[in-house]
């Protein structure tokens, strides 16, 4: 689960995190007392989507040489005007696609006299399974392209899970930082802070960047993106209660409701897998015979039928599928649950489009005697080539 930044900071300050003060606000008519609130002569305002570029981003409805999704103001009617400017149109950035995002709320946010910008990040390192502080001294920008171009200037400093962030780690982080003086002292205190929000929050990801110096020599945390382990969520109501359904896919919304795993994507064969690994695969197979698929969606090993039969309404509900492949190998999950769920499925919402249905496994031969015996128009498969080929022909016509 993603957050906005105003909402990642007011964590990250709970837990003593240097950040400006701010105010978040949700129209217009509350720009003024929230610069009031604030001691200027600098404000920022800032666009709360979720998505990266902000800044570099284009609002849809303004003209193309207007300012981006974040913004200077000098001034309290400067405020008002970029609130009235940004508030209810679409920002636009390399993040959120051409379709872009709308601007719901804003952070107006006191101003910073910035020195240096870092970046520094906390994940799961995968290699050693352990929570590692990534770092570069090229903040500011995206990380993706200083990895590219200069992988040199990126550091993995990896955390022992027995002992947290020793003082030898912060050394470390404020090393590869190049921190001197009061920004290194900072460090010293703010690496095991930003270790104990992301573990005790169960968080997946803590991105701050840029992590700034201040010309006083201080370090702050000037920007934040947090998500969290959705799977950790029940430990955490106060994390829940942040959650910003506009943000969010409808479908992904609906599919959550029938603990569905789902992501939309951008193609036009709708999938409905059990088990991640074989709906990657049955996403890929899609791709290899040139089409996109249109989501991925897997309905877990113990799926009922009703659990088969919302997934299968979920996937109609989107206008872009043109065609749907059923994949399913059935281990814990019987293959007559899946061919009861979609049959009912198809005659509760219609079918619209082709259907390929692949079962195997577990009670198959039952399976297939309930989808032949449905009287409805739906292509069997042998295996998952067959399938992917037959659907593909199918919705290209």
């Amino acid at each position: 689960m993603n957050i906005h930044e105003h909402q990642a900071k007011a964590v990250l300050k709970a837990f003593g995190a240097p950040v400006a003060d701010g105010v978040a606000i949700f129209s217009a008519d509350e720009a003024g007392a929230a610069a009031d609130k604030l001691p200027g002569p600098l404000w920022v305002v800032k666009s709360q989507i979720h998505a990266g570029g902000r800044g570099k981003g284009k609002f849809k409805e303004l003209p193309s040489d207007a300012k981006g999704g974040v913004r200077l103001a000098f001034s309290r009617d400067e405020v008002i005007a970029h609130a009235k400017d940004m508030l209810g149109n679409t920002l636009v950035t390399h993040q959120t696609g051409p379709a872009g995002k709308q601007v719901n709320r804003l952070y107006i946010e006191d101003g910073a006299d910035i020195e240096t910008e870092l970046y520094l990040s906390l994940l799961v390192n995968r290699d050693t399974g352990r929570v590692a502080f990534v770092v570069s001294t090229e903040g500011g920008m995206d990380i993706e392209a200083v990895a590219e171009e200069t992988p040199e200037k990126i550091l993995t400093i990896n955390i022992d899970p027995e002992t947290g962030v020793t003082s030898g780690d912060a050394g470390k982080i404020a090393d590869a930082l190049e921190l001197k003086g009061a920004a290194r002292e900072d460090m010293l205190s703010l690496a095991p802070i930003l270790y104990r929000a992301f573990t005790e929050k169960d968080m997946s990801l803590l991105e701050v960047n840029p992590l700034i110096v201040m010309k006083d020599g201080h370090l702050r945390v000037l920007d934040a993106k947090v998500s969290f382990d959705g799977n950790a969520l029940f430990r955490h109501d106060d994390i829940r209660a942040l959650r910003d359904l506009t943000e969010e896919d409808e479908k992904e919304i609906e599919a959550s409701k029938y603990d569905l795993a789902y992501v939309a994507l951008d193609g036009n064969i709708g999938c409905m897998v059990n088990g991640a690994g074989l709906a990657m695969a049955t996403m890929d197979i899609i791709k290899l015979y040139g089409a996109e698929p249109a989501n991925f969606l897997d309905v877990g090993g113990g799926a009922s039928k009703e659990k088969v039969t919302h997934a299968f309404k979920i996937i109609t509900a989107d206008k872009n599928v043109k065609g749907i492949l059923v994949n399913i190998f059935g281990g814990i999950m019987r293959c007559d649950v899946i061919a009861e769920g979609v049959v009912a499925a198809v005659k509760e919402v219609g079918l619209k489009v082709p259907l390929v249905v692949r079962l195997e496994g577990t009670n198959v031969d039952l399976g297939k005697k309930i989808l032949n015996e449905s009287g409805l128009d739906i292509t069997s498969a042998d295996d998952l080539d067959d399938a992917a080929q037959k659907i593909v022909k199918a919705v290209q016509g």
